[in-house]
């Protein structure tokens, strides 16, 4: 019965499977560097975005629109983080933490001490705020495309990015 399951039927299983290799090549590193926003440790981000390529794959049945997978695949990774924030994953909290980048402290030391009140800022805004923030301005996506993502209306998405600009404003205006 194994291999008569993993028979396509009419080509749909191959369209699948090469629609999620097509997505890894395509999506997988802007993917672990979203997952950067949410989880400090980058191995602990690669695995989640390798745990989200694998939901994908199991899942990939319901994919009725190739053309939503992307926003299916980010939503998956940004609940993963979510998840891993909030409980830990048990495989992932047992790991050690990436090696640092070998990039000298003199030359990067202003640039990372910005990049952690940002990344500060933004992990302390409302979940919503943040997903909304993150998705526009680092994945650079459309308002319509997060709204896909995160399951909400274009004008909830709007709302969630002002509230979170004007929080960001306001607490690196304090620091700065």
């Amino acid at each position: 019965m194994g291999a008569a399951a993993d028979l396509p039927v009419g080509g749909v299983r191959r369209d699948a499977d090469a629609l999620v290799v097509a997505l890894f090549q395509a999506e997988a590193a802007r993917l672990v560097q979203l997952a950067r926003w949410f989880v400090d440790d980058r191995t602990a981000a690669e695995d989640l975005v390798q745990e989200a390529f694998l939901r994908l794959a199991r899942s990939q049945h319901r994919i009725n629109d190739p053309d939503r997978a992307a926003a299916y695949l980010r939503s998956i990774v940004i609940n993963l983080a979510r998840d891993h924030n909030r409980r830990g994953l048990v495989s992932l909290r047992h790991r050690l933490p990436a090696d640092p980048d070998d990039r000298s402290a003199e030359d990067h030391a202003a640039a990372d001490e910005s990049r952690r009140e940002v990344i500060a800022a933004l992990r302390a805004l409302p979940r919503r705020q943040r997903d909304c923030v993150v998705l526009r301005y680092y994945l650079e996506l459309s308002v319509g495309d997060i709204a896909g993502t995160l399951g909400l209306s274009p004008n909830s998405v709007k709302t969630h990015l002002q509230r979170g600009l004007r929080s960001l404003k306001t607490v690196l205006e304090v620091k700065g």
